[in-house]
């Protein structure tokens, strides 16, 4: 009932930036949480960052400094800003969305996008 396009992955040097970007359609509910999850090659899906739909952030602490996540709830829209990229950083990165039904101890349903490529190589 929620469909999530990603998009702004590619191959950058160390050091560069990219903005990734992912669009959510369909039956948001008003608590939700919107983040990125990365998963490289052998290696579990790690949660990159989130954003609560009242603004709450969390960003895993090898990325703090660098990246920044923010939303645009009027488009639904949440953004991963990445600077100084590193080659550690190469994987797929996933939107994902969480709603939660009334509280936030409830959470429902849980949906993916379906990847944007970053990859971090001279």
């Amino acid at each position: 009932q929620v469909q999530l396009v990603e998009s702004g992955g590619g191959l950058v040097q160390p050091g560069g930036s990219l903005r990734l970007s992912c669009v959510a359609s369909g039956n948001i509910f008003r608590l939700n949480v919107m983040g990125w999850y990365r998963q490289a090659p052998g290696k579990e899906r790690e949660l990159v960052a989130h954003i609560l739909s009242d603004g709450k952030t969390y960003i895993r602490n090898s990325v703090k400094g660098r990246f920044t996540i923010s939303r645009d709830n009027a488009k639904n829209t949440v953004y991963l800003q990445m600077n100084d990229l590193k080659p550690e950083d190469t994987a797929v990165y996933y939107c994902n969305l969480d709603n939660y039904e009334r509280t936030w101890t409830n959470k429902v349903e849980d949906y993916w996008g379906q990847g944007t490529q970053v990859a971090v190589s001279s």
